[in-house]
């Protein structure tokens, strides 16, 4: 990305190779004194939206995105990307990314994640109370879809399967549809790495949808996260078997109220936006709904977790 730097760090090897993590900043930047910000993407995605880095780095804020292993920068060949059998072996790259934070800015960081990546970090600062000033979640995968009665029908399916071939494939509907809202060769304003935002997304492995389930299982039965949470969902959620018009006004990902009323299950203090005409990734939404967002999300942060102490 022009105007931003890269700095990618080594994590422990496995049986598809070195893992890695990358941090993604806007160049030149460097410790002032500045709360930093890390933002943490989704599945099948990888950190692209720089008016969003831009306007927390205006705000005062010190930008940081990461892309997690098996993801965007840190996807090497031979790698199944996006694969993982357990949310927890997050904490390593949420660790490596946060200490590359933490050598110019040392004041607690605001995390700021996206869909599975909301799960993540969620499941991550409830484990490891007080590493965070305060969390923005971006209409995060808290439940699968509709209710906890879905979840448990996809478990009876999925649980077995990745037991015995953790790498297996779940045979899924390949949509384009989210593509099409968000790329600029088709319906949308952003360039998206072929191989890391790809039209189709990634390949679902079975261990990698029985860790979300297991997260989903774990933010059910409540979690205690001490910091402060904003949520942040579209205004509504809509399913078509045929793309339209309407779908690039909605989520066509996950249900926002399902979100929104698993989020209250995150801790005791919880703020949840909702935002009408908003895209399932809320900042990548038309601009004047993104720009609202980042508009609110600085002023909720200017209370709990302002850009310098």
């Amino acid at each position: 990305m022009e105007g931003f730097e890269r700095r990618t760090l080594g994590l422990e090897v496995d049986e598809q190779g070195q893992n890695l993590v990358t941090v993604v900043r806007p160049g030149g930047s460097r410790g002032d004194g500045r709360r930093a910000v890390l933002a943490v993407h989704g599945w099948s995605d990888y950190f692209y939206n720089a008016p969003l880095a831009h306007a927390f780095e205006e705000a005062g804020y010190a930008f940081h995105a990461v892309d997690l292993r098996h993801y965007g920068r840190s996807l090497r060949p031979g790698q199944t990307p996006g694969w993982t059998d357990d949310l927890a072996r997050y904490d390593a790259d949420l660790d490596a990314a946060l200490a590359v934070l933490a050598e110019d800015h040392p004041l607690p960081p605001v995390l700021l994640a996206h869909s599975t990546g909301g799960l993540i970090a969620a499941l991550w600062a409830d484990r490891h109370p007080g590493r965070a000033a305060a969390l923005v979640l971006n209409s995060p995968w808290l439940e699968m879809q509709g209710s906890t009665g879905v979840r448990l029908m996809a478990r009876a399916v999925v649980d077995p399967v990745s037991a015995l071939q953790p790498y297996a494939m779940l045979k899924l509907p390949r949509i384009d549809h989210y593509w099409r809202t968000l790329s600029d060769a088709a319906d949308g304003e952003w360039d998206l790495h072929p191989l890391w935002r790809p039209r189709w997304a990634f390949d679902v492995p079975a261990a990698w949808l029985g860790a979300v389930l297991a997260g989903h299982r774990t933010v059910a039965a409540g979690l205690d996260v001490r910091e402060p949470v904003l949520v942040h969902v579209a205004g509504r959620g809509h399913r078509g078997t045929r793309y339209g018009e309407a779908m690039r006004s909605a989520d066509i990902v996950l249900n926002p109220v399902s979100m929104a009323r698993r989020a209250l299950r995150l801790g005791d203090r919880v703020m949840v936006q909702r935002h009408p005409d908003a895209l399932h990734d809320v900042f990548a939404s038309p601009a004047p709904v993104r720009r609202a967002a980042a508009a609110e999300t600085l002023r909720w942060l200017s209370a709990y977790a302002p850009p310098r102490a």
